[in-house]
């Protein structure tokens, strides 16, 4: 069924819908950071607490769709260049844009950020010091709990990658502003009368999206350089950094 170029575009747009309503409700956690550490570290550990085949079930189907949308685009990307190899068609490249043009590219440095997101944030083996981050702040038994809080300061206290996260949430409002609408249409249910809509929706949400997620690392970095203080200083502190660094017993050698 999916060798052709209809089931391809199906399974693409099915897997694209995925991924948009997870970018959301991802964004929706990552904003309670704004709320303290208190709540963000409680909502960190109640989605670690899941049942394990509720919390790596629901990592591997993203995983999935994540693949499987990028093959698919792949996929389709190929054969539409091997059934038009010479470009010669003003018309079709006016229509497709710039966004379309680049949908290839933005979402191939998309999956490199999500691939560098899960080893900084997630696995933590870019960093392994934010595994040994403890707290009791946030946590519904009063016992040690992953200080998810601290980690997200600290990660984002790093300029590059601060700016390599708002570059590439950048790049992914572009693609859902260009894929939300053609979703719909690969899905055969965009009528005429409706693409404009759909085509402002998409721009919306990107923007909803971009913002939301972006608003985390800049007023980290707009803290970390005394511009307006969001978060509690005593986490700006070098003290912090160091107690928790000493803590790694990567980083106590005998």
């Amino acid at each position: 069924m999916f060798s052709s170029s209809l089931g391809k575009k199906y399974l693409m747009a099915l897997t694209g819908l995925v991924l948009v309503g997870f970018v959301f409700v991802h964004m929706a956690g990552n904003l309670q950071v704004l709320a303290g550490q208190a709540q963000i570290n409680a909502y960190a550990h109640s989605l670690q607490s899941l049942p394990w085949f509720i919390l790596w079930g629901s990592r591997l189907f993203l995983l999935a769709a994540v693949l499987i949308h990028a093959w698919t685009a792949y996929s389709l990307i190929v054969e539409n260049r091997k059934a038009r190899p010479h470009s010669n068609d003003i018309e079709v490249t006016k229509r497709a844009g710039l966004a379309s043009l680049r949908m290839g590219l933005t979402g191939s440095i998309i999956l490199a950020f999500i691939v560098f997101h899960l080893l900084h944030f997630t696995i933590r083996t870019i960093y392994p010091e934010y595994a040994e981050m403890k707290t009791m702040v946030g946590s519904p038994d009063e016992t040690e709990i992953h200080d998810a809080f601290l980690m997200v300061i600290s990660g984002f206290k790093q300029e590059a990658v601060s700016i390599f996260y708002v570059v590439a949430m950048a790049l992914l409002c572009a693609h859902l502003a260009h894929g939300f609408s053609s979703v719909f249409q690969s899905l055969g249910i965009r009528s005429e009368s409706w693409r404009s809509k759909l085509d402002l929706m998409g721009i919306g949400y990107a923007w909803l999206i971009f913002i939301g997620f972006s608003i985390v690392p800049v007023s980290v970095l707009v803290q970390k350089h005394g511009v307006y203080e969001t978060y509690d200083p005593s986490f700006f502190s070098q003290e912090i950094e160091q107690e928790s660094l000493s803590q790694n017993p990567l980083n106590n050698e005998s």
